[in-house]
């Protein structure tokens, strides 16, 4: 009951926090999450009243198990964009910009935080350096993708942008790997090649495999079924099915053998739209039934934001230091790639802002890198200081990024018209 309880009061909260922010035309996504810290535990929890509130971060995390349902569907969702018709077009443009951006947000974040370093050796070190520039590397699907859904973005800019957030991850994950296999031997003394090299490489391909192994299932299983209800169960349950198998982990020898569940599912996507006739359709269809899970996600992902690192200052000025440069090397990556591979003019422009987002792959990073022990505890706290940032204004930005390019059109007259035509006729029947 309890659990049950938190979701609803979760998904009324966020929605009833829309109308509020409506007025400010402010991202729905921004709500959600503002929506999550007030019923939080640094807001109403706080009162200790059962049923108001998340009064403990142990009560939110009893519905980390949405979260991970979620980004499965956030996943599934980006691999629609994956249709080999369209990366004929922008393939290229997007493997190089994913690639270079990624790496320019690591470089820069190395650069100030490196100063940092030799200015204050006492507060940050330099395996704590390495490890948060390789977690600058990672963006936030999930919120990119609320923001283009919400505003019905379409264009040049949104068709490279999605393909870029999902590769955006995969080079992110190799270099976290490599660079947090350095931070380790840097706090141990031990070199362990494995981490570095193989255990990187292996997740990815593992990844990649799997998830190309359920959409070709899928497909498969798709021909068993005349009814498009029935086939949009199915397409649920695999989601599901792909997104419980990408959570197992073993280990062979001395290699490590687990999943990333972005990648995974992205994967299924990639693979099920591009060899089922019938994809276009059931990703629209899937796209309505998830509307309210990624609502709850965002509910969730506010609640678990960690308001007492503010209480330190140093967190705040590495915090910031932080945000600062990985929004440069992000924005001149993506302006310097862009212009190489002869993007249009408004691409070149906003295609930076777009890539600002971060949440939950860098909070996973984070959690890996607790493995250095105390060290640890600053890179958390770091990456929650930035993500609670970044989460809150990042939806905006990226709004007004497309709304710039004119990939947000407004909404027409007649339709503004019509739908004030029938609040009106319900008032009057009231």
């Amino acid at each position: 009951m309890a659990i049950l309880l938190s979701v609803s009061i979760a998904l009324l909260a966020g929605l009833l926090m829309t109308r509020v922010f409506k007025k400010f035309k402010l991202p729905a996504v921004t709500a959600y999450l503002i929506a999550g810290v007030l019923i939080g535990p640094y807001c109403l929890g706080q009162l200790g009243i059962h049923g108001l509130g998340f009064d403990t971060h142990e009560a939110v995390a009893q519905l980390s198990l949405l979260s991970e349902v979620a980004l499965g569907f956030i996943a599934f969702s980006i691999g629609n964009e994956f249709r080999l018709d369209e990366l004929k077009k922008t393939g290229k443009q997007a493997l190089v910009i994913g690639i270079v951006q990624a790496l320019a947000a690591t470089f820069f974040v190395d650069l100030a935080l490196y100063g940092m370093h030799f200015l204050m050796p006492d507060k940050i070190s330099l395996a704590q350096v390495l490890t948060l520039g390789a977690i600058a590397t990672a963006t936030a699907p999930a919120a990119t993708l609320m923001v283009v859904r919400q505003y019905k973005a379409d264009g040049p800019l949104t068709k490279l942008l999605l393909p870029i957030v999902a590769l955006d991850d995969a080079v992110g994950l190799v270099v976290f790997a490599v660079s947090f296999g350095i931070a380790k031997t840097l706090v141990s003394g031990n070199v362990d090649l494995v981490s570095i090299l193989v255990n990187p490489f292996v997740e990815i391909i593992c990844s990649l495999v799997l998830g190309a192994v359920m959409g070709w299932v899928l497909t498969q299983l798709e021909k068993l079924f005349n009814s498009n209800t029935n086939r949009l169960n199915l397409t649920i349950g695999i989601v599901f099915l792909t997104a419980s198998l990408s959570m197992l982990e073993f280990s062979i020898g001395p290699v490590h053998i687990h999943f990333s569940s972005l990648l995974t599912c992205m994967m299924l996507g990639t693979v099920f739209c591009n060899i089922c006739p019938l994809s276009e359709d059931l990703m629209k269809a899937a796209d309505k039934w998830t509307s309210p899970l990624f609502a709850l996600f965002f509910v969730v992902s506010g609640a678990e934001l960690e308001l007492g690192v503010f209480a330190d200052q140093a967190i705040v000025i590495i915090g910031i230091v932080y945000i600062i440069f990985r929004c440069i090397g992000k924005y001149t990556g993506t302006l310097a790639s862009a212009k190489a591979t002869k993007c249009e003019p408004q691409i070149c422009k906003y295609l930076g802002i777009t890539l600002f987002p971060q949440a939950g792959v860098a909070l996973g990073m984070c959690t890996i890198a607790m493995q250095l022990g105390e060290a640890g505890n600053l890179i958390r706290n770091i990456t929650l200081f930035a993500v609670l940032i970044y989460e809150l204004v990042g939806p905006l930005l990226t709004r007004r990024a497309l709304e710039a390019a004119g990939e947000i059109k407004p909404m027409p007259e007649h339709v503004k018209n019509r739908r004030q035509e029938k609040l009106s006729a319900v008032g009057k029947n009231k």
